[in-house]
């Protein structure tokens, strides 16, 4: 019975804002919003604890919010860490030991609503304010960025342009808002007079409609290194999308992985990025 209810849920969520929407349209789509911008998962388990713990930094304010910040401190380049939606900054533990061995100094910061960061939604757009109090504090020589923080990497260097960052790693992207959208138009089942609204909503809020919030095309602004991966069977961020972030990209360098998948949790990956930050 519990697992019929939480299958048949969305549709249930999907009507209420239906509902909403007919005599309260603004506040239908406000709440439509923030549920689509909130994440189900991702603090920080007990098991991932240990190693957070003991590199614990500052906790950085961004208006109403409290940024859980992590230190590596080492006297090489520093590199700055953007993890992914439902993730932390222990996704980035066997990279981020690499990297110390070889002398960088690592950064990397908690999402708001995610690890031990406050905050209860996330968006790129945020995200990109949060990436961009962590580079006006910590000067970082590279980035690198997972999903949907590889996202919000090319979409602060589409923002705010900055030529003391020497390199970006991005790893496993999306890149059409467009198609998440209409995503979650069918996991709810939402009517497209309120998808409309939505868009709407979010062009007000955030400068672009869903159709123009690409990071393939903000990819085209870049002029740093890059180094793109992604596994042609990601069954999350669609390979098709990171060959037009990389067609448009004019200093990238594109590899392709198989069998990967979107976490792309493999020492080869590790390697590949370690050579490209090394040269």
């Amino acid at each position: 019975m519990k697992e019929k209810f939480k299958k048949h849920l969305p549709v249930l969520i999907g009507k209420y804002f239906q509902f909403l929407f007919f005599f309260f349209p603004k506040k239908a789509i406000r709440k439509a919003y923030t549920l689509f911008c909130t994440p189900r998962k991702g603090k920080v388990l007990p098991e991932q604890e240990d190693f957070l713990e003991d590199a614990k930094d500052e906790l950085i304010s961004l208006e109403s919010l409290r940024l859980q910040t992590y230190r590596w401190p080492s006297l090489g380049e520093t590199i700055l860490m953007v993890h992914g939606w439902e993730s932390n900054t222990h996704r980035w533990k066997n990279i981020i030991q690499k990297l110390h061995k070889k002398g960088y100094n690592i950064i990397a910061f908690d999402a708001p609503a995610h690890g031990n960061s406050s905050g209860k939604i996330l968006n790129v757009p945020l995200y990109t304010e949060c990436l961009q109090k962590m580079i006006a504090l910590y000067r970082p020589n590279h980035i690198i960025g997972h999903s949907v923080g590889g996202m919000t990497t090319i979409f602060h260097q589409y923002t705010y342009p900055d030529q003391e960052i020497d390199k970006l790693v991005i790893l496993a992207p999306p890149s059409d808002l467009s198609r998440i959208m209409k995503q979650y138009q069918g996991i709810l089942k939402l009517s497209q007079k309120f998808m409309q609204a939505l868009n709407q909503y979010f062009k007000d809020k955030h400068g672009h409609y869903f159709e123009e919030f690409t990071i393939s095309e903000f990819a085209k602004k870049i002029s740093q290194k890059g180094l793109l991966i992604h596994d042609k069977n990601d069954d999350i961020a669609p390979y098709a999308e990171a060959e037009r972030i990389a067609n448009n990209w004019s200093g990238i360098n594109f590899i392709t992985t198989e069998n990967y998948g979107h976490s792309l949790f493999f020492n080869e990956v590790d390697t590949m990025i370690l050579d490209f930050l090394s040269k």
